[in-house]
């Protein structure tokens, strides 16, 4: 299948769904006992089911999921796809940043990231230098494309503000049970302001196919799908909005996709956001030191 894109007014266009690829390979560091060989197929059934847009970070597994991911598509034709990594906070100094740009493109075994983002605020480098260092990547071809990740509001118009080119994603812990984006406001100016908010853990590992079994079920009906497609497509229908989501098994990676294609009623979206049980205001973002 193909799957739909969203397009900013500045020209920038996402794939709405997204594979992504936290755990694969190990968690904050390498699992020697994982299996490779199931991560690596993973990626590639998901690539020949239509996945084009691939998130990953040089802190996933150390930098192995990023190899991990070189493995998957090299049998495929790279300029179909739309590759995203992140830098972590202790590497957003000048030098570091592009050391560490290059190092994942060296595993990924890339010639250049569509979207390079910033994975967390740092607090050892002020953002001047770091969008320094990201506005020189860009001029010299090895990203197309600036973000950001669990940026506030504020954090986004320093960072806006300290470079020349335009920040157009903010990636961000977001669902039908995770709401701090909407509290904090971060959704409203994202779509205020011409940036694409993407949302990860977007069924919250499965929690919220529990916590919101009776609702979801009720939205299931009307419109003869799955609660998880219901779920992942209450973000995907709201403007400026895509997902990324980690797929082991096939049989999720075809559930999900089939909830793109179509959208939901502006009246469901905002029955779901108002009446799904248990939201919480407060993400779980872990600073990447504490991992």
């Amino acid at each position: 299948m193909t799957i739909p894109k969203k397009t900013l007014k500045n020209g920038f266009s996402i794939p709405i769904f997204g594979l992504g690829t936290w755990g694969m390979g190990g968690l904050r560091h390498r699992d020697e006992q994982n299996d490779d060989s199931a991560d690596v197929e993973a990626i590639k059934t998901a690539i020949k089911a239509g996945i084009t847009h691939i998130d990953t970070a040089e802190s996933y597994a150390d930098g192995h999921s990023e190899i991990l991911i070189n493995q998957a598509i090299s049998d495929f034709d790279r300029s179909t796809l739309f590759m995203v990594s992140k830098v972590s906070p202790y590497n957003q100094g000048f030098s570091q940043l592009k050391k560490s740009l290059k190092g994942s493109l060296s595993r990924m075994g890339l010639d250049y990231l569509h979207l390079y983002l910033l994975h967390q605020p740092s607090e050892d480098f002020s953002i001047e230098e770091t969008m320094r260092a990201m506005d020189e990547l860009k001029d010299e071809g090895l990203i197309r494309n600036i973000g950001v990740s669990n940026f506030t509001v504020n954090q986004m118009k320093k960072a806006q503000k300290a470079t020349k080119h335009t920040i157009v994603v903010n990636q961000v812990h977001y669902n039908l049970m995770v709401r701090e984006v909407e509290d904090k406001g971060i959704l409203k100016y994202c779509q205020q302001n011409d940036v694409i908010l993407m949302s990860w853990r977007p069924l919250q590992m499965g929690e919220i196919l529990t916590l919101g079994d009776s609702i979801l079920k009720k939205m299931a009906q009307k419109y003869k799908k799955t609660p998880a497609q219901i779920a992942l497509n209450w973000l995907t229908s709201q403007k400026n909005v895509v997902v990324i989501s980690k797929m082991r098994n096939p049989d999720h990676l075809e559930e999900n996709l089939n909830s793109v294609g179509w959208e939901m009623e502006e009246e469901d979206i905002d029955y779901l956001r108002k009446e799904f049980p248990k939201q919480v205001k407060v993400s779980e973002v872990i600073p990447l030191k504490e991992w």
